[in-house]
């Protein structure tokens, strides 16, 4: 299992409590220390049955810098993977990478029905 995490992320470290307090043994990363690739982003979108958009940090500073909202109406899902790619700081936290399934974010019920 991979934990990726911004460290001083108040919802990341809720989650990490979370499995340190379930005992669940994990990979610690960082997601700013060691960004995702384009080929992992692939990857864990396909996993999470979830749509590109949800992988974006909508509340973050850089989304909005970079004027996101309004762009990412027309960009193609290989330009979202790079700009996703492109800064660690893009991409929505927590991710708990699983065998068969990519978590993204931190909601107890969902994170429950996986672990």
């Amino acid at each position: 299992m991979l934990f990726i995490e911004y460290p001083k992320c108040s919802t990341c470290k809720k989650a990490k409590k979370y499995l340190d307090d379930k005992k669940v043994s994990y990979e610690d990363r960082d997601i700013v220390l060691s960004k995702p690739t384009k080929s992992e982003l692939s990857n864990w979108i396909k996993m999470s049955d979830k749509d590109i958009n949800s992988f974006f940090n909508t509340s973050g500073i850089k989304y909005r810098q970079l004027n996101l909202k309004d762009k990412l109406k027309t960009m193609t899902e290989d330009e979202k993977i790079e700009i996703l790619s492109s800064d660690g700081m893009l991409v929505k936290r927590p991710i708990l990478v699983l065998d068969n399934h990519v978590l993204v974010g931190f909601k107890i019920t969902e994170w429950e029905n996986f672990l």
